[in-house]
């Protein structure tokens, strides 16, 4: 049985130049959930709007559900569900209404239309407010509506392009606890990017990890860690100390040093041994030490290594980003 999602050396570039995705290839089984994983202006979004039918490859393969991205792009857009950062949803409809008009778009006859609103009303726990007005909705509710929008039809497929961002804690939990059921109940195969790496440690099979249009690694959460093997001291030195990264580097133990924000980021094999070590080094070659803190390997270390950068949550979309998105906003509205 095919994959439910292929890339073969998938390729974009802009008419400006720009290569914002260069030759990547995967594969996402089916029921898995994969996450994309890549600082802002990396490819993720241009890479999902691709893989979503939305944005016409320059060269290369794409086949989603059986279906070539190229040729099928009406079908495939039928077949998969897809939910946006941005919200889609109709502030000056109720909830039980954009439910309806989805279903009718995607042609559901008028019975099972009715039926699967309903359905869904109560599924992301909105029954109780389905006759308000979605502009009435709390975040996390438009994001539930949202969601059931985007699966009205029983998608096999589902895309999810940062759907969480801006969502408290109890609101991501909340969103992320339908998916699982989703997943459990009916082997959805989720295509997921995100900004917070908790979710994807949590929530993926696998991800990839994409960087300058091209993937730099790809592997289960715990493979990804394993890559990068060993503890993480990090040592913060007292404002105005000087860098104490060289005094660090001749430590025996000491597999790699990289100053990061202020800190210095010493990996080893062992934390427990190499803290008493790297203090006592500090203090010989007279840099004051503020705080020393010890972690297990983390996507957020994964990440760093790979990309040579943390993963801000904080950051913005790209002004490719946003020409993606609106081009995507404008056709769903056709």
């Amino acid at each position: 049985m095919t994959d439910p999602i292929v890339a073969e050396q998938l390729t974009k570039t802009y008419s400006n130049g720009t290569k914002a995705v260069q030759g990547i290839s995967f594969s996402v089984r089916s029921g898995e959930a994969f996450g994309f994983l890549g600082p802002n202006g990396a490819g993720k979004t241009t890479t999902v709007s691709m893989l979503s039918a939305g944005l016409a490859p320059t060269s290369g393969r794409g086949m989603v559900g059986g279906l070539d991205i190229a040729r099928d792009a009406s079908k495939i857009k039928r077949r998969i569900g897809i939910v946006f950062q941005e919200s889609t949803a109709d502030g000056d409809l109720t909830g039980r209404e954009n439910l309806e008009v989805s279903a009718a778009l995607y042609g559901l006859p008028r019975r099972e239309a009715r039926r699967r609103t309903e359905e869904l009303l109560q599924r992301m726990e909105l029954a109780e407010a389905a006759d308000r007005l979605v502009k009435t909705y709390s975040g996390g509710m438009r994001r539930r509506l949202e969601l059931g929008v985007g699966i009205v039809h029983s998608p096999p497929i589902l895309f999810l392009d940062e759907p969480t961002l801006g969502l408290d804690p109890q609101g991501r939990a909340g969103f992320w606890r339908y998916i699982r059921g989703l997943r459990s109940e009916h082997g959805l195969t989720v295509f997921l990017t995100t900004h917070y790496l908790d979710e994807a440690d949590q929530l993926c099979d696998r991800i990839a990890i994409v960087d300058h249009g091209q993937i730099v690694a790809t592997g289960t959460p715990a493979e990804l860690k394993d890559k990068v093997g060993g503890d993480v001291v990090t040592i913060r030195p007292v404002p105005g100390a000087a860098d104490p990264s060289a005094v660090l580097r001749a430590l025996p133990g000491a597999l790699s040093v990289q100053p990061q924000d202020g800190t210095v980021r010493l990996k080893c094999e062992s934390g427990e041994r190499m803290v008493p070590l790297a203090v006592e080094a500090c203090a010989r070659a007279g840099v004051g030490v503020a705080g020393v803190s010890v972690q297990r390997p983390s996507l957020d270390e994964v990440f760093l290594q790979f990309t040579g950068r943390e993963y801000r949550e904080e950051e913005g979309p790209t002004a490719t980003d946003r020409a993606v998105r609106i081009q995507r906003l404008q056709e769903r509205r056709r």
